[in-house]
């Protein structure tokens, strides 16, 4: 399936804000659309965004006509979620694509939102960003934020540089569609329809607040579903917030993953500034990519149309 782009903003459009999933912070959202008011765009605010229900924004009915008005509002050029944490699964099988899919639009967002990337990535072909959202605040001037910009308005995108963390990398070359996103969210979506197909494509992961001996064992169940086989490279992001354990596991992250995949030939790269982070670099997801990797370092880019 060939993936498509949505078209690229423009001044004067209007985007959405969603919350499909956990509770937000008002004041960081808001000042976040601040944000995207002053690149030019017009924003509009889901009914449930700032509802609260439990750990949730809002109930799942009104969590899914947010997101389902949003999808389907032809006004509406992008769709920014909120907040990851949970409950986008809670919704996914009851949200109608029929009209995104004949008129896509950016949908950005990370973590939890890795739902809606792998569904609509695997179902429907459409491109879509995994990157900052409102509620851990836009900043204008933040590298990350600029980049997220440039993608959303068709500029240019520069290649992002990779430091290797604990020099573990694997050197290569490589060119693939990129696909992922959070650990924990890919495991929990095998055998379902949002399920992603790694075949020569480039998979991105990150993680937070997960014990090693959990990481280990998603990493395992990537691996014996035949999801690390034939992958064309590995980008690992951020993981963060590990708990401390009684029990010294023996392995970092960066090494439970290179040793799942040590009998392929793939590149792969370690300390990719996205995930839970400060320095959150958008990924297009769904976007053929070029990675090169060397020992201490790692360039991902997106190569020109031809």
């Amino acid at each position: 399936m060939k993936m498509r782009p949505p078209p690229p903003l423009k001044k004067g459009d209007r985007v959405a804000v969603v919350s499909p999933a956990g509770k937000v912070n008002r004041t960081n959202v808001e000042q976040s659309a601040r944000t995207l008011e002053i690149w030019g765009l017009e924003v509009v605010f889901g009914q449930s965004v700032f509802h609260a229900s439990f750990s949730f924004a809002g109930t799942d009915s009104e969590r899914l006509a947010d997101f389902q008005a949003a999808l389907d509002d032809p006004s509406v050029r992008a769709i920014f979620c909120a907040r990851g944490g949970y409950g986008s699964v809670r919704i996914i099988d009851n949200l109608n694509f029929s009209l995104f899919e004949q008129f896509p639009k950016w949908i950005a967002g990370f973590s939890d939102i890795t739902v809606f990337h792998a569904h609509i990535q695997s179902n429907y072909g459409i491109q879509s960003i995994h990157g900052p959202m409102p509620n851990s605040l836009f900043k204008e001037g933040d590298e990350h934020i600029g980049c997220l910009r440039s993608i959303l308005f068709g500029g240019a995108i520069s290649p992002v540089v990779a430091i290797a963390e604990e020099n573990q990398n694997r050197p290569g070359v490589c060119r693939g569609v990129l696909t992922g996103g959070n650990l924990a969210v890919l495991c929990s979506l095998a055998g379902t329809p949002s399920d992603i197909r790694t075949e020569g494509k480039i998979l991105f992961l990150e993680e937070v607040g997960e014990h090693l001996y959990r990481i280990d064992r998603m990493i395992y169940s990537l691996k014996r579903s035949g999801k690390l086989a034939g992958l064309a490279g590995l980008v690992a992001g951020a993981f963060t917030e590990i708990p401390d354990t009684a029990i010294d596991f023996g392995l970092s992250a960066q090494k439970i993953i290179m040793e799942a995949v040590q009998e392929y030939g793939y590149p792969v790269a370690f300390g990719f500034p996205a995930g839970h982070i400060e320095r959150n670099m958008p990924l297009i997801l769904g976007r053929e990519a070029n990675l090169v990797v060397t020992e201490t370092a790692a360039e991902l880019g997106y190569p020109l149309p031809a």
